[in-house]
């Protein structure tokens, strides 16, 4: 390849040779990736001269699509070596991306890769972000999302993403404009509106496609940030002297019981009959500060949030909350349901299951389509599930001191619907219609009944003798799954376009191979395709979490508790170390498992566990499947006393 400077000479001085640069430019794209060619590139100052190729693009490479492809393809690859800052980019360079992804017309290869390097930008420099946002607009990135190519969406949806994770706080609560024609420095209020909601819930998940993983983890991380907006106020107590505040209980205690019951239109009441009134009204309503009703809010978490929703309720609901106030008012004071209590101890267990306020995690994509089907997904969540509450306290049958055990069946009945992923907030209603108190306990009995752990002496000591053959068995499944291979994500790469590796282990169990791959492969792996090994016998320690090399190393990734749970290394001889980032959990614990097998060591993930304690009970109820319904006894009989003679033994002749 010619030295970088000559690119730029070869396209300047030469534009008959567009055929050569084409052939340059593939080649620069494809070598990019391996990190001795880009420290040596970048050494020679390649970056600054494919910015400026970039920079340039109208008069060398506007007309050439599938060039200036490559081209961004390699500044992307050559950035996320992480060799030189972002900072380095210049605002005529962001103003030229920009301009690829505000075209209507625009190549699909280079919107990607442009989509891609702002993405880059944000997350990498807050300076940049601060440029980025003078160029994009909300609405430009919403054109995006109603085409038909997923990737295209996808980059998009990581696009709006990453701008809004670095939005400043002030910009991100900002509610009231128009999405459409806001700067991204405005990002948080366009969640907030229909318009980008609808497009997504209408062309990306109700969409023909099926939803590729990638897209699922963008989808989660826009739920992630969508719901942490609500943080301010969850983490927000109240001020007992703020009289708009107060004034929004007062509201809640007229709509509630209606001007019939206030004290003001009853005539001679005086300040002390009317907070009497008040002070029954608010036990009535559940508070459990009936004096100043104020002070239930000043635990955070839920904070404010826990007002809102009940303001959300009492407003937009009003039969409803109606209805649940006054049967509850009607009720045995033993058997009332405390609405107010209620209220703020539900807001408080749905954020926690949400998980509001906390960072997305990189390996996660379990999004839910139904958050994605109404403008106040959470407010509407609330009142679903505080007429949930209300419901199974009835069932129970519970009194004030059941509040905590109302609650524990009330999380359970939440978590066990969620999994089903509902398309809508109507299907999870009905969901939790199945999940009654009844139900709840028969699927506890029967989980209890199939993870029934017998222990009397004979059937633990059963368990014992059968348990080093199933480990046996634990052990040889692992090894055969390290034997079939698995595919790593290269460390680091944060993009769409991602770059695999492939490890797996020799049939004969004495050598590890593994080697780059241009694709994330869905066969299998041929170990001729996989250029480097490990002998097996020359590993010196398996380690794990923070003591591997490369989460000492990269300080983003040490940071994402996600990540850094999916990190092992392999500490070999001489002091080398080959690093992983699992994919999952699960090919995380099979990996973990299988390389101590190797090693002579215990087997001691979670996985093992889990599938120690399924397949030993599976083997327990079939040996012990005939004597269902016989009590087995706590100690063998007691051996009889030998007989006076033993003339009754026949000898065969």
């Amino acid at each position: 390849m010619p030295p970088p400077s000559d690119i730029v000479k070869v396209a300047i001085e030469w534009p008959g040779a567009n055929a050569q640069l084409l052939e340059i430019d593939q080649e620069l794209a494809k070598l990019s990736a391996d990190v001795t060619f880009a420290t040596e590139f970048i050494n020679m100052d390649g970056i600054v001269v494919l910015t400026r190729l970039v920079e340039s693009g109208t008069k060398l490479l506007s007309h050439y699509s599938e060039m200036l492809a490559f081209t961004l393809t390699a500044f992307l690859e050559l950035m996320d070596h992480g060799i030189v800052s972002w900072d380095m980019v210049s605002i005529t360079f962001i103003k030229q991306i920009a301009g690829y992804v505000s075209q209507p017309m625009v190549d699909v290869s280079i919107l990607q890769r442009s989509l891609a390097i702002l993405e880059s930008m944000v997350l990498n420099s807050q300076s940049l972000y601060q440029k980025i946002a003078e160029e994009i607009t909300v609405g430009q990135l919403i054109s995006h999302l109603q085409v038909s190519n997923q990737e295209i969406q996808t980059y998009a949806i990581a696009l709006i993403n990453a701008l809004f994770l670095k939005a400043p706080e002030d910009k991100r609560q900002d509610k009231h404009l128009n999405p459409l024609d806001l700067p991204v420095t405005d990002m948080a209020n366009a969640f907030a509106q229909k318009h980008l909601r609808s497009i997504i819930l209408n062309h990306v998940i109700r969409g023909n496609r099926p939803i590729k993983t990638e897209m699922a983890h963008q989808l989660y991380v826009l739920q992630v940030l969508t719901f942490n907006l609500l943080e301010e106020r969850m983490m927000t107590k109240m001020d007992p002297n703020d009289q708009a505040q107060r004034d929004i209980i007062f509201e809640l205690r007229r709509i509630a019981f209606d001007a019939e019951s206030d004290p003001s239109n009853v005539p001679g009441s005086g300040t002390e009959k009317r907070k009497a009134m008040y002070t029954k009204d608010y036990k009535m309503l559940g508070f459990t500060n009936h004096i100043n009703p104020a002070m239930d809010f000043t635990q955070t978490p839920p904070g404010m949030l826990a007002l809102d929703n009940m303001l959300y309720l009492a407003k937009v609901h009003q039969d409803t909350y109606i209805r649940i106030v006054l049967e509850n008012s009607s009720r045995e004071d033993k058997h009332e349901c405390p609405f107010g209590r209620s209220a703020i101890e539900l807001t408080k267990m749905l954020c926690e299951i949400l998980q509001v306020g906390e960072l997305p995690n990189e390996g996660r994509n379990d999004y839910h389509p139904m958050f994605f089907t109404h403008d106040r997904a959470f407010e509407e969540l609330f009142g679903i599930c505080i007429q949930l509450l209300n419901k199974t306290w009835k069932e129970m049958r519970a009194t004030a001191e059941d509040f905590n055990k109302v609650m524990q069946v009330v999380r359970e009945q939440i978590t066990r619907a969620l999994p089903s992923k509902p398309n809508s907030l109507d299907q999870f209603k009905s969901k939790l219609r199945s999940l009654s108190y009844s139900e709840i306990l028969r699927l506890r009995q029967s989980e209890r009944m199939s993870q029934d752990d017998f222990q009397s002496p004979p059937i633990v000591e059963l368990r014992e003798k059968i348990q080093p053959e199933i480990l046996e068995l634990i052990k040889q499944q692992r090894l055969n799954r390290l034997c079939e291979g698995s595919s790593f994500r290269k460390i680091g790469n944060r993009r769409r376009q991602e770059r695999f590796w492939y490890c797996r282990l020799a049939l004969n169990h004495k050598v590890l191979h593994y080697g780059d791959l241009d694709d994330n492969p869905q066969g299998e792996v041929t170990f001729e395709s996989l250029q480097e090994k490990i002998p097996v016998a020359d590993i010196k320690a398996i380690v794990t979490g923070k003591d591997c090399p490369h989460m000492k190393e990269k300080s983003a990734l040490k940071q994402n508790k996600e990540v850094l749970e999916l990190a092992f290394s392999i500490l070999y001889d001489p002091d080398e170390t080959l690093n992983f980032i699992a994919p999952n959990k699960y090919e995380y614990c099979i990996w973990i498992d299988g390389l101590s097998a190797l090693l002579g060591k215990d087997m001691s993930s979670e996985l093992t566990k889990s599938d120690l304690d399924t397949l030993l009970s599976m083997e327990m109820k079939l040996r012990l499947l005939d004597l269902e319904n016989i009590q087995i006894p706590e100690a063998p009989p007691p051996v009889p006393k030998e007989p006076s003679s033993y003339d009754f033994v026949y000898h065969y002749g």
